[in-house]
C-alpha cells in the first residue's frame, strides 16, 4: 500500500482527496437542502419527513459516521495543502495568493472553511443534539417545534444567516476547483462550470438562510 501512502501524501493526492471529499459534501448539502425545504410545507410534512428518517435510524447513523469521516479528511487535507504551500516558499505563496493571481473566493477559502467548521460545531450542538438526545416538546409536531423555536431566537438565526453567506463563498470556488482537479478544465466548458457553480452556491446559501429569516419574520 506504499503507492497509496505516497499518492495521498503528494500534492496531487491531497488535491484529489480535497476535490473528492468536497464533491461528496456538496452532494450531501443538496440532500440536506431538500429535507430542510420540507419546513415550508408545514409542521405535518416536516414531522413526517423526520419520522421517515427515524424508521431507518441505523442506516442514518452509518451515514452520519461516513459524513464525519469525509469532513475530517476534507479539513485535514485542506490544512495540509495550506501548510505545504506556505512552508514551501512563504514569499512565493504570498505572490500566488495576491489579487493579481486569484479571486476573492479562492483567497478566502481558509477563512470561509474555518467559519463553516465553527458553525457546524455550533449547529450540531443545538439541532442535532436536541433531535437525538434532547427532550422533545410535548406537541403534535415536536421536531418542527424544535426547529421553529431555535430559529425564533434572534442571535441563533443571525449566526445561521451570516454563516450561510460564508458557505456560499466557499462553495462558489469549491465547485469549479473540484472540476479542475478532476481534469475537467477546458476553455470551452470552464466558463459554464463556473456559472453553474455560482448558481449552486447562491441557491444553497440563500435557500438555507431563508429558513431562519422565515421564522424570524413570524413564519408558522
Amino acid at each position: 500500500m506504499s503507492w497509496f501512502t505516497d499518492f495521498t501524501n503528494s500534492s496531487l493526492g491531497k488535491k484529489f482527496i480535497m476535490a473528492l471529499t468536497g464533491t461528496l459534501l456538496m452532494l450531501f448539502l443538496i440532500v440536506h437542502f431538500i429535507g430542510n425545504m420540507m419546513l415550508y410545507f408545514g409542521p405535518a410534512a416536516f414531522q413526517k419527513y423526520v419520522e421517515t428518517l427515524e424508521t431507518v435510524k441505523p442506516l442514518v447513523r452509518v451515514i452520519e459516521i461516513i459524513l464525519a469521516l469525509i469532513f475530517i479528511f476534507h479539513i485535514y487535507n485542506g490544512v495540509r495543502l495550506w501548510w505545504q504551500n506556505k512552508k514551501a516558499d512563504p514569499a512565493k505563496y504570498a505572490v500566488n495568493a495576491s489579487r493579481e493571481n486569484s479571486d476573492v473566493f479562492s483567497r478566502s477559502m481558509a477563512i470561509t472553511g474555518s467559519v463553516i467548521f465553527l458553525f457546524l460545531a455550533f449547529h450540531l450542538s443545538t439541532f442535532w443534539a436536541t433531535f437525538n438526545f434532547g427532550t422533545h416538546p410535548e406537541t403534535e409536531y415536536p421536531f418542527y417545534t424544535i426547529v421553529s423555536d431555535w430559529f425564533r431566537v434572534p442571535y441563533y438565526s443571525i449566526i445561521y444567516i451570516v454563516s450561510m453567506g460564508f458557505l456560499g463563498f466557499h462553495l462558489n470556488h469549491a465547485f469549479q476547483s473540484a472540476f479542475q482537479t478532476f481534469g475537467l478544465n477546458h476553455k470551452k466548458y470552464t466558463p459554464l462550470i463556473k456559472k453553474i457553480g455560482t448558481v449552486y452556491a447562491v441557491i444553497m446559501a440563500l435557500g438555507f438562510a431563508s429558513i431562519p429569516f422565515y421564522f424570524l419574520m413570524g413564519g408558522k
